[in-house]
């Protein structure tokens, strides 16, 4: 792991680049740019792109390289801040109640007039609302992180449009209000990064708050790396012609195309097929690694042959 202080800034993009490749993820240039001015100006990164890609992969990278501590919140529809932010300890609050009840007599035994006894239970009811009750959920676990932490919202376009005002004062200030315990600002400021798979339009309001990084299928070259990075015993041959593979099939009209994330399983049981090359055989009979529908293995079915035809070529003069 790269020895960086939790608390200090990120030296540069090359920097951002080498200590996320250290951690097994090759970033490009757009994504190492981003984390890195997220840093420098304290502002949450908003990713969004395809499912498989390496949304949620960024955060739990950089939460590695830097040492920090990885908060997550996964977000779903009907999520409020009962799961999201805090709620009460209601059977420690029951418990104190009782507690309260069987001693209320020596509570009370100063008390001269009934306004006297009304203002010492008064402080004991506070005690009731005070942090000692509080049941901390993902954000505001965040805030109270000393170090700082790494603060992943992921897939928040599956939360109702509610849920993100919610978010509002968290993106902009590092901070949450308990209305009963007033404004509780971060500990340490979070690197948040916040995912989405546009399955919904975002607000305005959230979106003006963050930088925005969409992180799409990557170039051939790129795909090349992050393959080699994450399945080391692939040779070069089969490294080339399957990614080469898949850049073609991504050009079918598909229900789902496949990701990264699809890339480096397909990898993995190629090499643990012992596969030298890729042959019609082989890719038939794994497909279903590649596709998970099976409308769209019966569209790519028919091309295979060609595709890999076209793979073995770009090997050669590649």
């Amino acid at each position: 792991m790269a020895d960086t202080k939790p608390s200090s800034p990120l030296a540069s993009i090359e920097a951002v680049e080498a200590g996320l490749a250290a951690q097994g993820y090759i970033a490009s240039r757009q994504i190492a740019t981003a984390v890195y001015l997220s840093q420098a100006i304290e502002k949450p990164i908003l990713v969004e792109g395809p499912a498989g890609v390496g949304k949620t992969e960024l955060a739990k990278a950089i939460a590695a390289w830097r040492g920090l501590k990885m908060i997550r919140l996964q977000c779903y529809e009907g999520l409020d801040e009962a799961k999201a932010l805090y709620e009460w300890k209601y059977a420690k609050q029951l418990l104190y109640t009782q507690i309260l009840k069987d001693k209320l007599g020596e509570v009370l035994s100063g008390a001269a007039t009934l306004h006297a006894a009304l203002d010492q239970l008064h402080d004991f009811g506070d005690v009731f609302f005070s942090r000692e009750f509080v049941e901390p959920r993902p954000l505001l676990q965040a805030m109270l992180e000393p170090q700082g932490c790494v603060l992943l919202i992921d897939e928040i376009d599956k939360s109702d449009a509610e849920f993100e005002s919610l978010l509002l004062e968290i993106l902009s200030d590092f901070q949450v209000t308990i209305p009963e315990l007033g404004t509780i600002a971060a500990a340490g400021a979070p690197t948040v990064i916040l995912t989405s798979n546009s399955e919904r339009n975002l607000g305005d309001a959230l979106k003006r708050r963050c930088l925005h990084l969409h992180i799409g299928f990557p170039e051939q070259r790129l795909e090349e790396r992050i393959v080699e990075s994450r399945i080391p015993g692939i040779s070069e041959r089969l490294r080339r012609q399957l990614v080469g593979f898949i850049h073609d099939i991504r050009t079918l009209d598909l229900k789902k195309q496949p990701s990264v994330s699809e890339t480096i399983d397909w990898a993995r049981v190629l090499v643990l097929l012992q596969a030298a090359e890729l042959g019609h055989d082989v890719v038939r009979d794994t497909l279903n690694v590649l596709l998970k529908y099976e409308s769209d293995i019966e569209v790519a079915l028919p091309q295979v042959t060609t595709f890999v035809a076209k793979a073995q070529r770009q090997n050669i003069f590649g």
